[in-house]
């Protein structure tokens, strides 16, 4: 709608300043032939917009003009209190700046809107923590620190694969809250690397300036981090007869290792394809005992009988 739009044109010249029309067009995606229409409109209705010709110009707002229209629609204000509970902020330490921040915007709202935001508040909770989640060993604090001062970390950290407790001293780039858990993003010896916070035993702010790879945001440096835990190159692929009576717990916990959605014929198994990383990821199917048999490959199958015999024999000794 029109009225959207010329909203829209007014809180980004707010903003951002000047801005040519190409520019606004683009955000909007309209032509430029209608901001100006727009911008016509808008000075019109007493709006002190004003344009620039020449490479340099563009289309801006009298200095110190400020308009009080929050320009919230009734679903943009309920939205802004969904919010994940304050853990998040709280870890950042920004707790109390939310809760102030939210009262301002609650002010700031139409009349009519402030129940509905105020009701869903109350109403729609969003807990990003898994269940049972360790405390964090160190203080996000710190570590938001580093981020925020440019400066390098020192940090001990016990890898969860080996358990090994290896020293690093890294240029960060962030940190990334994943449904819940906390990870530090940085560069090692320039190199990408990937770090949760709640295996970092020590850290410390190195007076030295951070030394990032030009031109590479958090982003930037996150997404690849993520794909490789994600994405799977070459997946071994396993085949497994699960009983019925057990399904619903085997697809809790291999949902994601899942090559395609199960298909339940009625029949006392149910037959199911998942990707794993390696053979030794796999192992963790033996937990389901003689509820979960895999039928191929035969290396898997091999491996987990050795496994089970091993088990079985300690338990014989004792």
């Amino acid at each position: 709608m029109r009225s959207d739009r010329l909203l829209s044109i007014l809180l980004l010249l707010q903003t951002h300043g000047q801005l040519s029309a190409a520019d606004l067009a683009e955000r909007l995606e309209v032509s430029t032939r209608t901001i100006m229409r727009d911008v016509e409109a808008l000075s019109a209705a007493g709006v002190p917009v004003y344009t620039e010709r020449g490479r340099a110009g563009g289309i801006a707002l009298l200095p110190g003009y400020r308009t009080d229209v929050t320009g919230l629609t009734a679903d943009e204000s309920r939205a802004l209190f969904v919010l994940m509970t304050d853990q998040a902020h709280s870890d950042l330490g920004l707790g109390q700046a939310l809760g102030s921040a939210l009262r301002k915007v609650m002010a700031a709202l139409p009349a009519l809107q402030r129940p509905d935001a105020d009701l869903v508040s109350r109403r729609v909770l969003v807990d990003p923590a898994r269940w049972r989640t360790s405390q964090q060993p160190v203080d996000l604090e710190l570590l938001q620190r580093a981020v925020f001062s440019d400066r390098r970390l020192k940090l001990t950290y016990r890898h969860g694969r080996d358990s090994q407790v290896r020293s690093y001293t890294l240029d960060p780039y962030g940190l990334v809250n994943k449904t819940g858990v906390w990870y530090l993003v940085a560069d090692h010896r320039g190199q990408p690397k990937l770090f949760r916070v709640d295996r970092i035993l020590s850290a410390a702010v190195v007076d030295e300036p951070v030394q990032r790879r030009d031109g590479l945001e958090l982003a930037d440096v996150w997404e690849p981090l993520r794909r490789v835990i994600d994405d799977i190159p070459d997946p071994i692929s396993v085949t497994v007869s699960v009983r019925r009576e057990v399904l619903g717990k085997f697809l809790r916990i291999h949902a994601a290792d899942l090559a395609a959605p199960p298909v339940d014929d009625g029949a006392e198994t149910v037959v199911l394809e998942l990707h794993f990383r390696a053979l030794r990821a796999a192992e963790t199917l033996l937990a389901f005992a003689g509820d979960a048999e895999v039928l191929a490959p035969q290396e898997l199958r091999d491996l987990l009988a050795r496994k089970a015999a091993e088990a079985l024999a300690v338990y014989e000794r004792s």
